[in-house]
């Protein structure tokens, strides 16, 4: 009985061992299962992986070849650092897109004043010129403030005209300079000539001067006659008082 009982329990046992058994494989084949779809996976990314490595190697050689370049980069490190410190300017002249827009808009404008070079090459040598003629500020003002009697003369067009008109008799009158200038030392004999004309248009005056020239005259004879009647008186005078000699 007892040998029955042990029996039966060996075989229970060795059942359960069994069964244990069985589900400890059928876990570990599944998990050998599922072991194999991982590698599987990774070896399918590792196959991507490869592929996209493959494709990279191009790109890398190109890396590479960038060597020098990117050392030379490198090298700009004290520029780069430089134009970093800019951010606040460069930030600035950002805000100034508006303007250089419009600035931008002036491209046709300014080609026109481009070809103004020359000109303008000109002008700049004026400098001297336009200097000195800043310096006559005061008699430009002078000028300016000369317009209404200017305004009179450009008035006097026809006039002007008429004078131009008279280029030919003025060269010869300009001939007779040297007779005009003899002509003119003898301004004071004019002059004298001129003041004689005026008494003459005063005939009392004339007659005045006249009367009292021929007194003067009279006077200057009676004296003259006298003086030779006393100067003769006196002769005889002495004449019969000079002793007679025999």
């Amino acid at each position: 009985m007892r040998t029955t009982c042990a029996a039966m329990i060996a075989i229970a046992a060795t059942m359960s061992a069994g069964c244990a058994l069985a589900t400890g494989i059928r876990q570990n084949s599944e998990a050998i299962g599922g072991s194999t779809k991982a590698i599987a996976s990774n070896t399918e990314a590792i196959s991507e992986s490869t592929k996209g490595t493959t494709a990279l190697i191009p790109a890398l050689n190109g890396v590479v070849r960038l060597e020098a370049p990117l050392k030379s980069v490198s090298a700009l490190d004290p520029t780069l650092k430089s134009v970093a410190a800019l951010d606040g300017t460069l930030s600035r002249v950002a805000s100034l897109d508006p303007t250089l827009r419009s600035v931008a808009a002036l491209d046709a404008t300014l080609s026109r004043v481009a070809a103004l070079d020359p000109t303008l090459t000109a002008v700049a040598r004026l400098q001297g010129p336009l200097t000195r003629v800043a310096d006559m500020r005061a008699s430009l003002d002078a000028v300016a403030s000369l317009q209404p009697s200017l305004d009179k003369v450009s008035g006097l067009d026809p006039q002007l005209a008429a004078v131009a008109n008279l280029k030919d008799p003025m060269v010869k009158l300009a001939a007779l300079q040297q007779p005009l200038e003899r002509v003119g030392a003898l301004g004071d004999p004019m002059s004298r000539l001129a003041n004689l004309g005026a008494i003459l248009d005063r005939p009392v005056l004339l007659l005045t001067i006249g009367l009292g020239v021929l007194a003067a005259w009279f006077a200057v004879t009676f004296l003259a006659v006298r003086l030779a009647i006393v100067s003769a008186m006196g002769r005889m005078g002495r004449a019969e008082a000079r002793p007679l000699h025999v």
